[in-house]
């Protein structure tokens, strides 16, 4: 923070007053002008003195460097100084007008981090998708500034994206360059609080009617199909790769708890209670933690991985953060071993698929999965605890069981009562 010294009266500036002026310890200290108001001499420790002109703009002291001392005499300062306050005095904002001209050069990455400054909720993995879309997708406007960027521009990219890379991925890099723009218009505001950026060029995708349709995926692994899945998950288990037993884990995993893939991989021991047979998600998609029971099959697969755990995840990886990323070849493998085609989220799609047709209660299901319940009173009355959760839970498992043709769990009891009986 800037400081000025105690003894800092106005004076007339001179180089003689100024030479002799020391240089202050540390931060910076002002030497304001008696012969012209809001005129004067900024000195900091490194030995830097640059000419200033203060005013008072809009209920704010807004400071704007006018040259540098040596380069720019008192004189010539003090003429430039008189000019610039007669600019304010007629109604202009030279201040404004430069604050404007330097943020009109802010490109499309600053403009990214800034946005990523005030939107530190986000989830790893959107952070992730976000910085993908300004570094591969738009790598090419990353530097260029977001003025420039036209929604011709935007209409053509849109196009060129869903041609080489798929219809998704161009509409989610669309919808992330939106963001980008909105925060834009709300954050970047020149002193007279003009905003920087008055329209979002990816208004033109909505206007043309050129989005992609982007129906929501309904695929599930099919009963009849779990068996061989299930035996091709297994074989993982021999495969020589790394982390191969892990992914085998990982996918059964998945399967009979319904989690979102990164919860799965997020998952670290400190949030899995083997005594009680729980696990916690302090942070999933909707923002609402949810701490979901372990059926008999889940606790053996976790105090098997436990016994063995050398991370602090369950699920271990060679990413960067430690654990699990998304495991392409090995799904592939056992699409090619089992003939079932599947995703990550497919396990998900699965597993409530299942306890639907077990007759489960709406609002039990809608617990298991952690879906919120909008715009309903009842549930709003209805209190689900974890015990309640754990006879459908254990259902479920069992049920699992029998199409991978292995032999049901066991008592819906948790590992601690069954330590204690």
């Amino acid at each position: 923070m800037a400081s000025t010294l105690p003894s800092n009266q106005p004076v007339k500036l001179t180089k003689t007053v100024i030479d002799r002026t020391p240089l202050p310890s540390a931060g910076q200290i002002f030497l304001r002008d008696t012969e012209l108001k809001g005129f004067g001499l900024r000195i900091t420790a490194g030995g830097v003195r640059s000419f200033i002109v203060e005013k008072r703009i809009d209920g704010r002291v807004r400071r704007v460097t006018v040259g540098r001392f040596g380069e720019l005499t008192c004189e010539q300062a003090r003429k430039k100084a008189t000019g610039f306050l007669g600019k304010l005095a007629m109604g202009e904002n030279p201040i404004a007008e430069r604050e404007r001209a330097r943020m009109a050069q802010t490109t499309l990455l600053q403009a990214f981090e800034d946005f990523m400054r005030f939107r530190e909720h986000l989830s790893p993995k959107t952070v992730y998708d976000y910085r993908r879309t300004v570094t591969v997708a738009l790598a090419d406007w990353a530097h260029r500034p977001l003025i420039a960027i036209r929604r011709d521009m935007v209409l053509e990219r849109h196009r060129e994206l869903g041609e080489k890379s798929g219809e998704h991925y161009a509409n989610g890099a669309m919808r992330t360059l939106r963001s980008l723009f909105n925060f834009a218009i709300a954050h970047y505001e020149d002193g007279f609080g003009r905003p920087l950026v008055t329209d979002n060029p990816v208004l033109k995708l909505t206007q043309m009617h050129a989005w992609y349709r982007s129906e929501r995926r309904q695929t599930v692994i099919k009963v009849y199909q779990l068996g061989a899945w299930y035996r091709a998950v297994c074989r993982l288990r021999n495969d020589d790769a790394v982390f191969a037993g892990t992914v085998a884990d990982y996918l059964l995993f998945l399967l009979l708890t319904g989690l979102r893939r990164s919860e799965g991989a997020l998952l670290t021991w400190d949030r899995v209670d083997l005594k009680d047979g729980t696990l916690h998600i302090p942070n999933p998609k909707n923002r609402e933690p949810f701490t979901l029971p372990l059926s008999y099959q889940l606790c053996e697969l976790l105090a098997r991985r436990k016994e063995e755990a050398l991370s602090a995840h369950v699920f271990p990886g060679e990413s960067r953060t430690g654990h699990l990323v998304e495991p392409r070849k090995q799904i592939a493998k056992v699409t090619g071993l089992s003939g079932v085609t599947f995703t990550l989220h497919d396990l998900r799609r699965t597993f409530i698929t299942v306890a639907e047709g077990m007759d489960l209660s709406p609002y039990t299901i809608k617990r298991l999965v952690n879906h919120k319940m909008r715009n309903d009173v009842t549930a709003g009355y209805i209190i689900t605890d974890v015990e309640r959760m754990r006879g459908p839970m254990q259902k479920i498992s069992d049920y699992f069981d029998r199409c991978f043709d292995v032999e049901p769990g066991g008592r819906v009891v948790p590992m601690r009562a069954r330590a204690e009986g």
